[in-house]
C-alpha cells in the first residue's frame, strides 16, 4: 500500500472508488467531484498496485476547524485498518486545530468505527447539527 497527498487524481480511479462504496450522488458529475477534491484543504489517498483503494479529504481553514468531508475505503479492503490510518494521518496533520468534525450516517457499524477513532457523537454533548440541501 502506498499513501499519497496528491490532489489530482485520475477520473476513472475516482469513479471506481466512489462507485464501489455506493456514493452515486458524487459520481453523477465526476468533473465536479474532481474539482471539489482539488480544492479540498487536504487529501490523502491509498493505492494498492495502482488501484485507488482509499481516500480521505477535509475542508476548513486548517487553523480553527477541520471538517472531514469524505472517508472511503474500497469494500474489498475494509476491516484492514486502512480507514483508521487515514483518519489518524488527517488528524495528525492538524494537531493544533481544536474542532475536528464530520457528518455521517447513523448506523451502528459507522458509530463504532468513529468512536474507535476517538470521535464523539454530538448526542453526548449539548449540541445539535443542522444541514441544508439544495
Amino acid at each position: 500500500m502506498e499513501f499519497s497527498e496528491e490532489k489530482k487524481i485520475d477520473l476513472d480511479a475516482l469513479f471506481a472508488l466512489y462507485t464501489a462504496v455506493g456514493w452515486s450522488a458524487y459520481t453523477k458529475d465526476i468533473q465536479q467531484l474532481a474539482l471539489g477534491i482539488q480544492q479540498s484543504l487536504e487529501v490523502i489517498t491509498v493505492w494498492h498496485e495502482q488501484q485507488l483503494i482509499g481516500l480521505i479529504r477535509s475542508v476548513g481553514d486548517g487553523e480553527t476547524i477541520l471538517y472531514i468531508q469524505d472517508l472511503l475505503v474500497h469494500p474489498a479492503y475494509q476491516n484492514k485498518g486502512i480507514g483508521k490510518q487515514l483518519i489518524e494521518k488527517m488528524v495528525q496533520a492538524y494537531p493544533k486545530v481544536r474542532q475536528k468534525v464530520l457528518l455521517t450516517e447513523n448506523e451502528q457499524r459507522t458509530r463504532r468505527f468513529y468512536e474507535k477513532c476517538q470521535f464523539k457523537s454530538v448526542a453526548t454533548q449539548e449540541m445539535i447539527c443542522f444541514y441544508r440541501e439544495y
